[in-house]
């Protein structure tokens, strides 16, 4: 019950109170008090006195029942000495509004520590310190010092990293139209994290998606489980910064340079079925349709509007988006045409001209919405020559709220548009101020219902008991990844010798720890086809890689059997601190760091999600073939994507593991070439 305390305290003591406009303390105890909070109030002040009809006890000590939540706001020194009092008084649940804490430096971070031992002990959860609070628009409850007014009562819970980027969101928030149910912010997150909060927003039921803005990551496998059971019933979208990366780390593999902490984030709140925006405005942007708008059943859009501009505009933003301009029955067209002038056009996009009139706009509305080839619509108005827009709005707004279909609104213009806002607002309905930004909201509509629809169960994939796991192609192999395995020949006769064994044609690749890429030094043989020519391409490569680079330490040449022709793609892991194995998919052989197709994706893989990772990128599309490319056999990729998740996870000593080539053949896969870190053969 501590972190509903949070949210539903029946008696609240601000300490720190203070009757000084000019002081923090002022600012909560106005807000709580002129909020309209349904709870007790009491006001702590060593010195006494009345605020706003309200007597300032002189120690929390002395407060009666009920009390279950303090708002604490002292100097940063006298913290520790009043979270002691607030535990020996029995309250469990504190906000510290403070700075002066780890933000500071050492000697601020010591003083974190200790106050986190005494919460500890005295079994108190706090927010902060260095954070404004919380507030709650329904209940209502605001005990953040923020001047009024506070934000508009709406649908989205906000948790936010940042205590300023709390109040200018709030701010803005009046002039976009939206408003907010709960909103956080965390602070330096000495003990309540955004993921100790989530459970409690999530059952909030005046929550219908929730917005994160992050910095950082305390427990990324806890905060992704936790994602991913509310992404099953609410939405997620989260701003998280901090993307660049200098000085990163060399890897031992091209999955290790590519990959990055933040793509791994991505990936992790991808497979959790949130959504990262790039961008502030998006964030919410995002949101506001996710709360607001029934989700598409597939990606067939209709566009609506009063000039063409704007419609072509449109069309080319739904198509960046993956969407599709629906193509209309013969019904639809007919319909339309009736209502249409006849310059009008009754094709995607529906151009009604200038003078569309508020009915116009409804009875083509509600004729695209009755085509069952259409998924959702997008209306655009911008402002009319002939009748105020808010006319418009009033006519379409009965239309979209009783519609199973989304239908998303740009209202382009903004000081005669500016009343539609509020009317569209005040129906709860989000509008945007350009196609681009409407058209971005359907496409995450559409990419939550294909989330929400795809079987992601996974089924674990347990290693062939009867394999030979001491040597990486045997693990490979045991986990049912065929490959070619590699014979190392330190001599010219030892190279005969096993070129004999594997049979032929062969391919020789110098075997150098100090030599990535062997074909930059023509460190690759193809065609050997006898033992005499594999003894001569030994003393071949060995002398190449002795002119190329003398520093490099050669062990000799490897043998393999040369595999048919086909596709190449690569396969990879790295291990990322937070939130486990990583895999990459994309383009392989000598292509992979220049072209970059990759994809990631956190293990383990179910099949959609590895289907997903081939979809993204060129080399998963071209596997079914492309003009004088063969197809080769997909699902062998799929399944050796998805066997090489469940090995990462069955081994936590190997850190990296690459498959670089992995060659798609008409039946089935092979891997080629593969190297591993932290795997002893």
């Amino acid at each position: 019950m501590t972190i509903q305390n949070f949210f539903q305290p029946k008696g609240i003591a601000v300490i720190g109170a203070s009757s000084d406009p000019g002081k923090l303390g002022y600012g909560v105890a106005r807000n709580l008090i002129q909020g309209g909070y349904p709870g007790i109030i009491h006001l702590v002040n060593p010195k006494g006195g009345a605020l706003f009809g309200h007597s300032m006890q002189p120690s929390v000590s002395l407060l009666p029942d009920p009390v279950d939540l303090a708002v604490i706001i002292v100097p940063a020194h006298a913290a520790p000495q009043t979270l002691r009092e607030v535990g020996q008084r029995g309250i469990h649940a504190a906000i510290l509004t403070s700075g002066g804490f780890k933000e500071t430096g050492a000697a601020g971070a010591a003083l974190e520590a200790e106050i986190l031992q005494i919460c500890r002990d005295y079994q108190i959860r706090l927010i902060g310190p260095n954070c404004i609070g919380l507030l709650d628009t329904h209940l209502p409850l605001n005990t953040t010092f923020l001047a009024p007014p506070p934000p508009p009562s709406g649908r989205l819970a906000f948790l936010s990293h940042s205590g300023a980027f709390c109040a200018a969101v709030i701010d803005w928030s009046h002039a976009q139209g939206f408003g907010f149910s709960r909103l956080v912010s965390l602070g330096n997150q000495a003990d309540v994290t955004e993921t100790d909060l989530l459970p409690a927003i999530a059952a909030d039921p005046h929550t219908s998606a929730i917005c994160l803005y992050l910095e950082s990551m305390a427990n990324g496998s806890h905060f992704i489980e936790t994602i991913r059971e509310i992404s099953a019933h609410k939405a997620v979208v989260a701003l998280k910064v901090g993307r660049t990366q200098s000085g990163q780390k060399a890897a031992a593999s091209h999955t290790g340079a590519l990959a990055s902490s933040d793509t791994a984030f991505s990936a992790a709140l991808e497979k959790a079925g949130a959504f990262r925006a790039d961008t502030t405005e998006q964030l919410f942007d995002w949101a506001q349709a996710l709360a607001a708008c029934p989700l598409p059943r597939g990606r067939r859009i209709g566009i609506l509007t009063n000039a063409g501009g704007p419609g072509v505009i449109t069309a080319d933003a739904l198509e960046a988006q993956g969407l599709q301009l629906a193509e209309f029955s013969p019904t639809t067209q007919a319909q339309l045409a009736k209502y249409l002038p006849a310059a009008g056009s009754a094709h995607n996009p529906v151009d009604m001209l200038a003078s569309a009139s508020p009915q116009l706009y409804a009875d083509c509305l509600e004729t695209l919405l009755a085509d069952p080839g259409l998924d959702g619509v997008i209306v655009i108005s911008p402002p009319s020559p002939n009748h105020p827009t808010e006319d418009i709005a009033d006519a379409l707004i009965p239309l979209i709220q009783q519609s199973s279909k989304p239908v998303l609104v740009a209202l382009m213009g903004f000081e005669l548009t500016s009343t539609a806002r509020e009317h569209f607002a005040a129906a709860g309905l989000p509008t945007y101020p350009f196609p681009e930004r409407a058209a971005s909201a359907l496409g995450i509509l559409t990419k939550r219902a294909a989330w929400l629809e795809a079987d992601r169960a996974t089924t674990p994939i347990q290693p062939d008991p009867n394999g030979n796991p001491a040597t990486l192609s045997g693990l490979l192999e045991a986990f049912g990844i065929a490959t070619a395995p590699l014979k190392l020949a330190e001599t010219p006769d030892k190279a005969a010798e096993f070129a004999t064994q594997l049979g032929f044609p062969l391919v020789l690749k110098i075997a150098s720890p100090d030599i990535l890429h062997k074909s930059d030094i023509g460190g690759v043989l193809l065609g050997i086809d006898s033992a005499e020519a594999a003894r001569a391409g030994f003393d071949l490569l060995m002398a190449r890689a002795q002119t190329a680079r003398p520093q490099a330490r050669l062990e000799g040449v490897h043998l393999q059997r040369q595999i048919p022709a086909g596709q190449e793609v690569i396969l990879g892991m790295v291990r990322d601190a937070q939130f486990g194995p990583l895999m990459m998919f994309g383009s392989g052989g000598v292509e992979v760091e220049g072209l970059k197709d990759l994809a990631f994706a956190l293990a383990p893989l179910s099949h959609a999600e590895a289907e997903e990772m081939l979809e993204k990128t060129w080399a998963g599309k071209k596997l079914d073939g492309f003009r004088s490319i063969p197809p080769v056999d997909r699902e062998a990729v799929i399944s050796a994507l998805m066997r090489l998740s469940w090995l990462a996870l069955a081994h936590p000593e190997i850190t990296e593991i690459e498959i670089n080539p992995l060659r798609a053949l008409p039946q089935g896969a092979v891997a080629v070439d593969v190297r591993a870190t932290g795997f002893d053969e």
